[in-house]
């Protein structure tokens, strides 16, 4: 995914020309491939608190103010997710408003709000300090929030590396670069991707700085934007964390525990006819014929027709492959691991592991093999293909990393086209696996995880095989029987 953080010279108290600065640069952000908007502190306002002290009621703004509808209606038509800082109401009459990070996903809905921890003395007249942690997971990855004077204390981004979060967001009003240039340390000490938004223009406490920008987890700095006469105007300044993505080889996949459900796989060919079937897999399955790939669990299915109801007029949902055996798997796996070791005669098994799972998923926790997950692509009322970037099932290596279902480097057709595929699919509840554009899934592990769902309901099955019973329990543990340690994507 790429990460823009976003600094323009907000207009003082002007909430309605600064959402319409926001939304110009998230629709920008857009065009250029981004998946994430971040803005500096309080952008929405300027970072000016003695207007926001005298006009509290005028200043603040709730999730859903409709002052910020440009800049939820620019993330729904560019499919990008926005951080917007701003002056946030307070709960209850005569309630200090606090320094606010709204979280507006892809669709435009919020996420998360999350409210800066840590005023600074010249703040706390104004607004009240928040007690939430922030936190929100958007295309496989887990964000930490941060806002400015919250950086000045160590248990912020340690808390945020011991809950999982891989890159840390912070939107800030910083007046110097010696300021700027601590960030460096804060990612090198806890192995954080780290984007700050930093504001510009004449604030509160003097000329904000500006050089926003983008840190390694080994603290250097690859991404900056300027200060001076050349950073008076707006800059995006970009970042791929696609590092940062969590991948099924993470032990927090195997983790989930499974409680099967005991839902039937079903031919889809047969239960869904109006569904487009590409029958390339048919009788190549390794399963003698039997269609093994053209079955899903039942409530893949129905979220299928709906997404499906979903899409624009001109185009339908193609499914290519659903269920996959898991002695299937196990054969994809060997296969693409020792394609990877030939290739790669100095990585060592971990390695070997963890990058095999960007591609294809060891058998104990694959989505496939537990029926829950679809391969899938769109094409014409017609049946003709349309532009997605890649061939599906395109590996890393292939493509070049165009697979990435947030990959930068698209052409606008293909851009949009993933786009209209990734918001009927997450419309209707089933997730991505953010290497492959076209695996989505639900009721699975990595769906569990994806969603904070407290377990799977689906586990690997066999074709043809009793359902376990409902509420039988599997565990997820490193290395046992039950559960093979990691797991990875599905081609």
């Amino acid at each position: 995914m790429i990460v823009a953080a976003a600094q323009f010279p907000s207009v003082p108290g002007d909430i309605a020309a600064n959402a319409a600065r926001m939304a110009g640069l998230v629709t920008e952000a857009g065009e250029r491939g981004a998946g994430l908007v971040v803005f500096s502190e309080l952008a929405l306002t300027h970072y000016d608190l003695g207007p926001i002290a005298a006009d509290p009621a005028a200043l603040t703004v709730l999730a859903d103010d409709p002052r910020l509808a440009p800049v939820r209606a620019a993330c729904r038509a560019a499919g990008v997710a926005a951080v917007v800082n701003a002056p946030g109401r307070g709960a209850g009459d005569g309630a200090k408003p606090t320094i606010a990070s709204f979280v507006y996903g892809p669709d435009g809905t919020l996420l998360t709000r999350y409210d800066k921890r840590h005023v600074a003395e010249g703040e706390s007249a104004v607004f009240a300090p928040g007690t939430a942690h922030g936190r929100f997971t958007l295309g496989g990855i887990r964000f930490a929030l941060a806002t400015c004077f919250d950086n000045s204390f160590a248990e912020v981004p340690e808390r945020a590396a011991a809950d999982g979060c891989r890159v840390y967001l912070s939107s800030a009003f910083h007046g110097d670069g010696e300021r700027v240039a601590q960030y460096a340390e804060l990612a090198r000490t806890h192995g954080l991707h780290v984007v700050l938004a930093n504001g510009i223009g004449i604030g509160s406490p003097g000329p904000g700085a500006g050089l926003s920008g983008y840190w390694l987890p080994s603290g250097e700095r690859v991404a900056a934007a300027s200060v001076g006469p050349d950073g008076a105007g707006a800059q995006l300044v970009l970042s791929d964390v696609r590092d940062a993505i969590t991948l099924m080889a993470d032990p927090a996949v195997a983790a989930v525990p499974v409680r099967e459900c005991g839902e039937p796989l079903v031919d889809v060919r047969s239960a869904a006819p109006g569904l487009a079937v590409d029958g390339l897999k048919a009788g190549a399955d390794g399963t003698g014929g039997e269609g093994a790939f053209a079955h899903l669990r039942e409530g893949v299915l129905r979220r299928l027709l709906v997404a499906q109801e979903a899409l624009p007029a001109g185009l339908r949902l193609q499914f290519v492959e659903g269920y996959r055996p898991p002695a299937l798997q196990r054969r994809y796996f060997a296969q693409y691991a020792d394609e990877l070791r030939a290739a790669h005669p100095d990585w060592d098994a971990a390695r070997i592991h963890r990058a095999a799972s960007r591609y294809v998923s060891p058998p104990q926790i694959a989505p496939h093999s537990a029926g829950g997950a679809v391969d899938l692509t769109l094409v014409t009322v017609d049946g003709d293909e349309v532009d997605m970037g890649t061939p599906l099932n395109a590996s890393p290596e292939e493509s070049g990393g165009a697979c990435y279902t947030a990959a930068g480097e698209l052409t606008p057709a293909a851009r949009t086209n993933r786009r209209i595929l990734s918001a009927a699919l997450r419309g209707a509840g089933l997730v991505n696996y953010p290497t492959e554009w076209w695996h989505w899934s639900y009721g699975d592990r990595y769906w569990a995880l994806a969603t904070g769902a407290e377990h799977a309901p689906y586990g690997p099955r066999e074709l043809g095989a009793e359902p376990a019973a409902p509420g039988s329990s599997e565990v997820g543990h490193d290395g046992g029987a039950a559960v093979a340690h990691g797991a990875g994507a599905e081609r």
